[in-house]
């Protein structure tokens, strides 16, 4: 995906934000968000993928603050607060006893909803009762885009780029029942902190990397997936998969840049720009698949 007019404005608006995660010092936010505008200066133009300059002004804003990782407290609230609410999204699964292509759909949109919920983040109050009463309003609406019973005889090797913390509890849930239906799961991860994105500690952590056959990372803290710093093992399972399925919003932005196939986009459409990239309105719950030819 190319960078969007609107992007700079929403760069600048999380620089600011996480330079007031890592310090209250108000000398040092501005000194951050003047380098994120000095980066904009240098790397912004049309035509540029969207990934290269969010990249680049993140890890000028990490420089900046000395710090590397604002958003490690938000991470480890993110987790906890998704394991506590993850049997609710478990039961809303299997409720009534469902066939595994069912269950793989429902599973499917328990983890694009959870793509909605960004735990933690920007103040969003996911207490465990208001994520029932929301998860439950967004389960019964559904995908607005669904392509999971085209996936499922894509199961047999997949590559799964996670997303954010919190969320990868509920990517869990889609690990189970592909293992349950035979398949192989290679779990990609970042390979060093950048925002709320899911890193190899959070896998240990949880016990996630039991749930998967293997865990890869991207090689580098580079927002979604820069090719350049991808090591050569992750290169090849995204060329033997079966399927890729990318989650969220950063993934499907550098992976799109790339004619990777067949992969699977699952995420909310939470701006602007990645709506109109995909021909979707802002507020859908997609599970499309492309490049299946």
């Amino acid at each position: 995906m190319k960078i969007d007019a609107r992007c700079p404005h929403c760069l600048l608006s999380r620089v600011h934000y996480e330079a007031g995660l890592s310090t209250d010092d108000e000398q040092l936010i501005h000194k951050t968000v003047m380098a994120g505008v000095d980066v904009l200066k240098n790397t912004y133009k049309p035509g540029i993928p969207a990934g290269l300059v969010s990249t680049a002004i993140h890890r000028k804003a990490y420089a900046v603050l000395n710090d590397p990782d604002p958003y490690l407290e938000l991470k480890q609230l993110s987790n906890k607060v998704a394991n506590e609410v993850l049997p609710i999204a478990k039961n809303r699964i299997y409720e009534g006893e469902p066939e595994d292509g069912e269950i793989f759909r429902r599973a499917v949109l328990a983890s694009v909803i959870g793509n909605y919920f960004d735990f933690g983040v920007m103040g969003f109050d996911v207490a465990p009762d208001v994520f029932d009463e929301t998860f439950t309003e967004l389960f019964k609406r559904g995908l607005d885009v669904d392509d999971t019973s085209k996936m499922l005889g894509m199961l047999d090797n997949v590559v799964y780029v996670a997303d954010n913390c919190g969320e990868i509890l509920l990517d869990t849930l889609v690990f189970e029942i592909i293992k349950k239906m035979g398949g192989n799961i290679t779990l990609v991860v970042r390979g060093a902190p950048i925002l709320t994105d899911v890193t190899i500690d959070d896998v240990h952590e949880f016990g996630i990397d039991k749930k998967v056959d293997r865990v890869l990372t991207t090689g580098s803290d580079a927002i979604g997936v820069c090719f350049d710093d991808a090591p050569a093992e992750l290169m090849d399972a995204f060329d033997n998969a079966s399927l890729i399925i990318s989650k969220g919003m950063a993934n499907y932005e550098t992976l799109s840049e790339r004619n990777f196939g067949p992969i699977a986009y699952l995420l909310r459409t939470k701006c602007e720009s990645v709506a109109e990239d995909m021909g979707l309105k802002v507020g859908y719950s997609v599970a499309r698949l492309v490049n299946c030819d």
